[in-house]
């Protein structure tokens, strides 16, 4: 990247925000969040380009002095109009219940289920070569740098075979899921719908009546479930008008304007949505989607989505510690973006989807509903969206689905959150992380093609090899989470 470039973009989007009328509060944090994001992200010939980072290490919070100190110096606080913000995200990505209510998704009172730790391989795995899209090469190991990780773990065969933490996170740390909670939600919406409790043809009105004369007037559970709603909402980052903003401040993610003339919660929120179009025609992404399909959750089990959580997920997984979600004014989870989870907690949740639902000896998600997500989505509606790192991918159930030979499957969440599941080579890549740009398009060109290199190693090396179950034996020793 030429600096020109950068400096160009960086006073385009500083003209931007001169322009009208935005909040004060919110002005500083929206500029110096978006033009963070073009510093290190921008378009060029239609593909990703990123400046070489500095080493991860030198933003770790202790090392930069971030949040350390009673209190911290100053410039070295993170509050609320901070907390997207890079570097300090790499303190709040960690510690978000410090930041905002929250609602506890209880993991009950049975032991964690053990997970297995293989030795020796983790060596071999951290000096993986592969080649990115931009043609460079890298070592596994500088993933961790380049995408801003916090926490990256490998599965293979049930197995942990790689795991490591930077920054604020440890392993008992629950850490923003960020997008990766739609996923929840859309596993959720799809066991109820195979259990009756739902149902997927159902207009959402039926559930919601508020929402008629809304985006979601005439829209289906289904179309809700896929991301094929015609809603008139912008998810575009590098714009500081984008309804993306507005969403943020009902849910409680980012300060409210001073005047409070916008809606204070969620549910006020998504009830100003209008309809851009026919529904159903093609795949288009929007947070407030699963949003509403959260709201539907809640009025059809009259449950919170905690709850809901915790009964038929987390305790059924053994979970190691409880979950949570980020809640607005009127305590009402974000199903779009405000779950918080440990690493480990989330490698349970996709070595369940991998295995058919199957964990912890029992089945927790119906094989028929694991097999609905893989079996993916309309394609020709989702290459309507333009995802060009994800040519041939489609969405279902808010999974995002490849359609390739091994089957590999998705949850992914803004700032560099991933759940990579890969059933032909049975692995499992978990990374949470605390990135300089909002939008996934930012790694998308080093961290596939990583997770597939490190999966194809995986799969084709000691093919005639048979790990033991015994703990100790070949290496492998089972951990328990205390």
């Amino acid at each position: 990247m030429s600096g020109g470039r950068e400096l160009g973009e960086t006073a385009r989007l500083e003209s931007v925000f001169s322009r009208g009328p935005i909040d004060a509060t919110l002005n500083r944090a929206l500029r110096i969040l978006l033009v963070c994001a073009a510093a290190w992200t921008l378009p060029a010939h239609g593909e990703t380009v990123m400046a070489h980072p500095p080493r991860i290490e030198a933003t770790d919070p202790v090392v930069a002095g971030i949040m350390q100190g009673a209190p911290p110096p100053a410039g070295q606080s993170v509050m609320l109009a901070n907390a997207l913000v890079y570097p300090f995200n790499r303190w709040s990505f960690s510690n978000m219940r410090r930041l905002l209510p929250t609602l506890g998704v209880w993991r009950g009172g049975g032991v964690p289920s053990p997970l297995r730790l293989e030795s020796g391989r983790a060596s071999g795995l951290a000096a993986l070569q592969f080649i990115a899209s931009d043609g460079t090469r890298h070592a596994f190991s500088d993933l961790m740098s380049i995408t801003d990780a916090d926490g990256l773990l490998v599965m293979h065969k049930g197995r942990i075979v790689f795991e490591q933490y930077l920054g604020a996170l440890s392993p008992h740390a629950p850490h923003a899921l960020m997008s990766i909670t739609k996923s929840f939600v859309g596993t959720l919406a799809a066991m109820l719908v195979g259990s009756g409790a739902l149902k997927a043809d159902a207009l959402v009105t039926h559930y919601i009546p508020e929402l008629v004369g809304t985006a979601y007037d005439r829209a289906t559970i289904r179309q809700l479930m896929d991301m094929t709603v015609a809603v008139r909402y912008s998810e575009d980052y590098s714009d500081p008008r984008a309804d993306i903003w507005r969403y943020m401040r009902a849910a409680g993610f980012m300060p409210r304007s001073s005047d409070n003339a916008e809606p204070g919660n969620l549910y006020d929120f998504l009830k100003t949505l209008k309809a851009d179009g026919g529904h159903g025609a093609a795949f288009s992404y929007k947070t407030v989607n699963a949003e509403v399909l959260a709201w539907v959750l809640k009025r059809a089990t009259g449950q919170s989505l905690g709850s809901l959580l915790s009964s038929k997920i987390w305790q059924p997984l053994g979970a190691q510690e409880d979950a949570y979600f980020d809640v607005d004014s009127q305590g009402s989870e974000s199903g779009g973006g405000g779950m918080n989870a440990t690493l480990r907690d989330l490698a349970r949740f996709g070595e369940a989807m991998r295995n058919n639902g199957r964990f912890n000896g029992r089945q927790v998600i119906p094989a028929a509903v694991v097999a609905d997500i893989r079996r993916g989505g309309d394609p020709a509606k989702f290459a309507r969206a333009g995802h060009t790192a994800l040519d041939g991918w489609s969405y279902r159930d808010m999974w995002w689905v490849s359609g390739d030979k091994d089957g590999v499957f998705e949850a992914r969440g803004i700032f560099g959150q991933a759940l990579y599941i890969d059933p032909k080579a049975e692995v499992t890549i978990v990374r949470l992380a605390s990135g300089r740009a909002p939008a996934n398009d930012a790694n998308d060109w080093v961290t596939l093609p990583a997770f597939r290199a490190v999966a194809h190693s995986l799969m084709t090396q000691h093919k005639s090899e048979r790990i033991s179950d015994s703990a100790g034996s070949s290496g492998s020793q089972a951990i328990t989470d205390n």
